[in-house]
């Protein structure tokens, strides 16, 4: 399977998109990400592809939302 590569306008969008993301793979798989995210990095959760993809999502998730908060304190 190939990976598209999508540009987003601003990092609200694309903390929009992967927040979907997110939420797509916590509806299929009935867990949350964070507790995905604490199983995955310990080891639990193996390497298929699908743990992968949801684990650098959520790690992108994490530095957008680090960005807009710091933009918006800068912003104050």
């Amino acid at each position: 399977m190939k990976k598209q590569t999508v540009q987003y306008t601003s990092p609200l969008d694309a903390l929009v998109a992967v927040t979907k993301r997110l939420s797509a793979y916590e509806n299929q798989l009935e867990m949350d990400t964070e507790a995905f995210y604490i199983r995955y990095s310990q080891g639990e959760m193996g390497d298929d592809r699908l743990f992968v993809d949801w684990a650098n999502d959520y790690r992108h998730y994490l530095a957008l939302r680090q960005e807009l908060e710091e933009r918006l304190q800068n912003a104050a």
